[in-house]
């Protein structure tokens, strides 16, 4: 595939993930107070949907390591949020399989194996793991936000949920200069700014 396509992909992933912190952000600002609207979570399952395409287009383990994770996290934030019963059915069960179908798909079609996402000479070791932890950090800031949540049974984003953000985006901007990519750079520059300011937000008016 060209490669002005498999960027197109990549920067629309982020345009919509960058859509959805700024959309939170403009509701938080307004009401003084950290709040989630239900389009953030199904902005982020579109976007996760084009991320996970974009990194396997690129042959990126990290960027499909970070999707795989996040990806169910989305639908239950969705469901709890009872708004995934209102999404047509054969819709439903396409997204609940989409991963499955994609990386059985690259498998058996000898894109997807060992060789290819981690012995590739011009990624060295050092940045393959960089990217890794990079994007493990980054998730857990959902898998985090879905712990507390449950507890809740509410679709929160808590304190916790952006400093993990602030931590995990550091690193994968540092991975994104080093791998230079443009879509994971623009993407955690203007990220690194609005996950401060909800850590702000939060320290000064509450959750």
């Amino acid at each position: 595939m060209k490669t002005w396509i498999v960027y197109a992909i990549g920067f629309l992933a982020q345009l919509l993930f960058s859509s959805r912190i700024v959309l939170q952000w403009i509701i938080s600002e307004k009401h003084k107070k950290v709040l989630t609207p239900n389009l953030f979570w199904k902005i982020s399952l579109a976007a996760s949907v084009l991320l996970f395409i974009y990194g396997y287009l690129r042959d990126d383990f990290p960027i499909m390591l970070g999707q795989v994770i996040t990806y169910y996290i989305y639908i239950r934030n969705i469901q709890l949020e009872h708004e995934w019963e209102k999404i047509h059915k054969w819709l439903r069960i396409f997204l609940y399989l989409f991963p499955t179908i994609i990386l059985i798909y690259g498998y058996n079609n000898n894109i997807i194996n060992r060789e290819i996402l981690f012995n590739k000479e011009h990624i060295p070791t050092f940045l393959m793991i960089l990217g890794v932890v990079a994007q493990v950090l980054f998730t857990l800031r959902f898998v985090y936000q879905w712990i507390y949540s449950e507890r809740r049974k509410e679709s929160m984003l808590p304190l916790g949920f952006w400093v993990i953000s602030l931590a995990g985006s550091s690193l994968i901007f540092i991975y994104a200069i080093f791998r230079k990519d443009p879509v994971l750079f623009l993407a955690h520059l203007s990220g690194l700014t609005i996950y401060s300011r909800n850590i702000y937000i939060l320290k000064r008016y509450g959750a």
